[in-house]
């Protein structure tokens, strides 16, 4: 889907530096996306886990690239005065990276007088709390930590195999669950019974206990996996994963200071800043303390030191492996010593291949040279960095 433009000289290379998690000296280039025509038949805001509010544009359905499109992200209201989009305009739409549909230009020529300009909300549109926007920043946000909006994606989150990964929680479960007040923190779903349960639509006496189950099973969680499953600002899944790695146990991380946080070397400046804001706050101190009061076990994992087999080893997985899940196979790298990424590149040392492995990891893998490893040799790489 592009290429990938290195500078060939290392002393240049590394005089460059990094931006970021970026090298300077090394730039990707994608080809031009498939784009459609289509209209805006209207704009809504939803509300993000943090409170962001995106505007996105509900058009006429269109297919590109196989998939049929109905909505497309305008990020924020900067982007849509940027683009003067207004609901009926006829739009050019495409997919960002090949993957998420956003609106890059309004064919104004066509305008008729039936465009309607939108206009930011004042309130937020699920609990009528009065948005505001942080000084620097272009996102609108509800500040209500007890919005409903914000609460579904939080548990989403929260419930997903990044985090505590609940298996049986799916999004129609949650709103049921918040609809009929049975949670409003994440450690009510510790609490949870099976007449609770029962009360729901869809739920019997099978269903119950499957996801009282699943929520037991997920009271064992590691640290990467808990940092994660908060939902903290800034804080992805190798970010939570560096943070587990370097702080050990999350009373460490409960005092940490923003001067430590900024010597870590995958960690920005504006990601320090969230991290210590988030743990500053009461409201998440007392989320940490109400979790652990419900038994949720942090398990203690020995992370690799950096002169283990696997330190700095990049690993890329492809098709379905038959010894662990996708996410089981990263932890277990990232506990190696290894990091896991998405794609292809020249950095790359080794793709995992399993059952039905894409063809397209599959061939960039051959071009740039990396190694292809099967489950088995992949096993063995591992048993030998334990």
């Amino acid at each position: 889907d592009g290429i990938v433009i290195n500078i060939n000289s290392n002393k240049i290379f590394g005089k460059l530096g990094v931006a970021g998690k970026s090298h300077r000296g090394a730039r990707a280039l994608k080809f031009p996306p498939e784009q459609a025509v289509t209209k805006v038949k209207d704009i809504q805001l939803q509300i993000g886990r943090t409170g962001a509010v995106t505007p996105v544009a509900f058009l006429e359905p269109v297919r590109i690239k196989g998939a049929i499109i109905s909505r497309a992200t305008l990020h924020n209201m900067d982007e849509i005065e940027r683009l003067d989009v207004r609901v009926k305009d006829t739009v050019i739409v495409e997919r960002a990276g090949d993957v998420i549909p956003q609106v890059v230009k309004v064919l104004k020529e066509l305008r008729d007088e039936k465009q309607v300009s939108f206009k930011i909300l004042q309130k937020c549109p699920v609990c009528k709390t009065k948005l505001i926007r942080r000084e620097l920043e272009v996102v609108w946000r509800c500040p209500n930590i007890h919005c409903p909006g914000r609460q579904k994606n939080f548990f989403r989150h929260f419930a997903s195999k990044q985090g505590f990964d609940i298996e049986e929680l799916g999004p129609q479960t949650i709103e049921q669950l918040l609809s009929h007040n049975l949670v409003s923190t994440p450690d009510d779903l510790f609490k949870l019974t099976k007449k609770d349960l029962l009360s729901l639509e869809r739920f019997g006496e099978k269903s119950a206990c499957n996801l009282l189950e699943s929520i037991r099973k997920s009271k064992g969680i590691s640290l990467a996996n808990f940092l994660f499953a908060l939902g903290i600002p800034q804080v992805g899944v190798e970010t939570a994963s560096d943070l587990a790695q370097h702080f050990k146990n999350i009373k460490n991380l409960r005092k940490v200071s923003l001067e430590k946080l900024k010597n870590l070397p995958n960690i920005g400046e504006i990601g320090a800043e969230s991290i210590v804001e988030w743990f500053k706050d009461p409201f998440h101190q007392k989320l940490i303390d109400n979790l652990l009061k419900q038994k949720v076990k942090i398990l203690i994992f020995s992370f690799k030191p950096s002169g283990s087999e696997l330190s700095g080893i990049y690993f890329v997985l492809t098709g379905t492996l038959s010894s662990y899940g996708r996410e089981e196979a990263k932890k277990r790298i990232r506990l190696a010593g290894g990091k896991v990424v998405k794609s292809i590149s020249s950095k790359i040392d080794y793709l995992v291949k399993g059952e039905n492995p894409g063809e397209t990891k599959l061939n960039k893998a051959r071009e740039y040279s990396v190694k292809i490893i099967d489950e088995k040799q992949f096993l063995r790489l591992l048993s030998s960095s334990s």
